[in-house]
């Protein structure tokens, strides 16, 4: 399951978003601009995705069952996908609806310094919020650069908060560009083209968020450090001759499912055999405690 600093950004988002979507649709309706009405339609699908993360949290960390075995940790990664579908069908494809009929048949944004107060605000909530989930994902990523922490990442929660809030900073900045520009030059239609600009960069971060889950989803291996000091540790039993194979893949953020084939040494009886691979499996436990299924495949060298 995702952690409580995870769930701590996501609640921080998701009231920021709840509190900024009803003021932007307020200013929408005031000002008749396109840019605005796709900013608020993105601050919705926001909140929306938010608390999808949030049941698939809630999800991911019920125990495990009969129907379900190795537990639900893998539910996260279901819904964080479907965020990202969400945030390519709704957000993106209703902004750049939205932005073409404006480009198409423009309006002049009406009171505009309405829309200007809302989106400064906007500002300053969303830069709030992404400032926890910065803080956050910097803290997890550790030496890692900022995009090899994205793909290596686990935790699809932290970046989909981080990518959210960075898309409704970006989003804001056009939408504030693309309203005082269409003021300024006299030009109605950049409004238009500022929501549809909105939605290329929510196309952009659904296809990328979408891929980095699909990746999760199918199973990935566990950090190459967790896999060597695995086999290193099983190497290290003077019973052990051979490590033949080591297996990893997460069932969650924090939640490792590991396989191993071990050759153990001729001479010792069945009961010496299997003293041995509970010693094995609860100092892999102590050593790396994310990995909680352990399954060894034993058998001696003839």
């Amino acid at each position: 399951m995702a952690s409580g600093s995870s769930k701590m950004a996501v609640y921080a988002a998701l009231a920021g978003n709840l509190a900024i979507a009803v003021t932007k649709f307020g200013a929408a309706v005031f000002t008749g601009s396109s840019a605005m009405l796709s900013e608020a339609i993105h601050s919705v699908v926001d909140t929306g995705n938010q608390a999808l993360l949030l049941y698939g949290m809630y999800r991911a960390g019920l125990p495990a069952d009969a129907r379900h075995p190795f537990g639900y940790g893998k539910e996260l990664y279901f819904w964080s996908f479907v965020v990202a579908i969400l945030i390519f069908g709704l957000g993106a494809g209703f902004s750049i609806y939205e932005g073409m009929h404006g480009i198409l048949q423009p309006t002049p944004v009406q009171n505009a310094m309405v829309s200007y107060v809302v989106l400064g605000f906007s500002l300053v909530f969303e830069g709030g919020a992404g400032f926890l989930a910065l803080r956050q994902f910097l803290r997890e990523k550790g030496d890692m650069g900022f995009f090899e922490a994205v793909r290596r990442g686990k935790d699809p929660a932290l970046f989909t908060v981080l990518f959210e809030d960075s898309a409704a900073i970006l989003g804001l900045i056009i939408a504030m560009v693309g309203i005082f520009l269409g003021q300024q030059l006299q030009l109605p239609w950049m409004d238009g083209a500022a929501a549809v600009a909105i939605g290329l960069l929510l196309a952009g971060v659904a296809l990328v968020l979408a891929y980095e889950c699909k990746a999760l989803l199918i199973g990935e291996a566990a950090e190459p450090h967790v896999v060597e000091g695995c086999r290193a540790l099983l190497n290290g039993d003077r019973r052990v001759v051979r490590v033949a194979d080591v297996r990893t893949m997460h069932l969650g953020p924090r939640e490792i499912l590991l396989a191993a084939d071990l050759d153990f040494a001729d001479g010792l009886i069945s009961q010496e055999v299997e003293i041995a691979t509970a010693e094995l499996e609860t100092k892999l436990r102590e050593n790396f405690p994310e990995v909680r299924r352990i399954y060894l495949e034993t058998r001696k060298l003839s």
